[in-house]
């Protein structure tokens, strides 16, 4: 596990498998993601390196349902005080009610994805969901956290943009591989995704906190360059 400070209040964890962001309202902590299955006790541990506890945690806000991505969700639930938002069509999932439908992959993809070993990795354990988002929502970090649903990795799919922090939290529609910007892989509708993506590369935003790799900044500009060469 690894811990990189982007901002005072805005640190990355990069995790064994996947990442997570951490927010810092003053001593009140808003994950963005958790992770995989194991990853609660990794997160535990980049927040005691930081000085900060566990119960300082107040809310967790899950880009989508993937195990990479909500796996952590369930034990950091159990933590103290916190609320677990996701979007209202991956709550049913989230909570184990329903089957988590697979992606559709490219011939490519799904040996990049055997190659990861994605295909190991341990699925998410049910976790309950406190408030089902909706697009538009507004979620009380950073200022204000407005909702923008991202339909095409999953069904559910979100974004976060704070607009006063300048910040855009993409999820698995936007990635940040060997310096390049790209849109997400492993979709459930490609087509769907790459619109969500030119949605988000029209966001006012100077950094763009992406689901793999580092963030992007200049996120507008970064983003208006890779949507004007899509495919229609």
């Amino acid at each position: 596990m690894k811990i990189v400070a982007i901002r005072p209040e805005l640190h990355l964890l990069l995790l064994e498998f996947g990442q997570a962001y951490l927010w810092n309202d003053a001593g009140r902590l808003t994950l963005v993601d958790s992770g995989i299955a194991t990853s609660d006790e990794e997160i535990a541990a980049a927040l005691e390196e930081l000085g900060l506890t566990r119960d300082a945690v107040r809310q967790v806000v899950l880009t989508h349902f993937h195990e990479d991505h909500a796996g952590g969700a369930a034990g950091i639930a159990g933590w103290g005080d916190v609320t677990v938002l996701a979007h209202r069509l991956e709550a049913p999932v989230i909570r184990g009610e329903v089957p988590a439908p697979p992606p559709n992959f490219t011939d490519e993809e799904r040996a990049l994805h055997r190659s990861l070993g994605a295909h190991l990795l341990p699925p998410a354990p049910p976790c309950r969901v406190d408030h089902e988002l909706e697009d538009g929502d507004v979620i009380g970090f950073g200022g204000g956290a407005r909702v923008i649903h991202t339909p095409g990795h999953t069904g559910g799919s979100i974004a976060l943009h704070l607009p006063s922090a300048g910040v855009l939290f993409t999820g698995d529609t936007v990635a940040h591989v060997d310096g390049q910007v790209i849109p997400g892989v492993f979709n459930l509708d490609r087509a769907e995704m790459l619109d969500s993506f030119r949605r988000l590369a029209e966001v006012d935003a100077e950094l763009a906190c992406v689901g793999h790799g580092e963030p992007v900044t200049g996120a507008r500009a970064a983003l208006g360059a890779v949507a004007a060469g899509l495919p229609g």
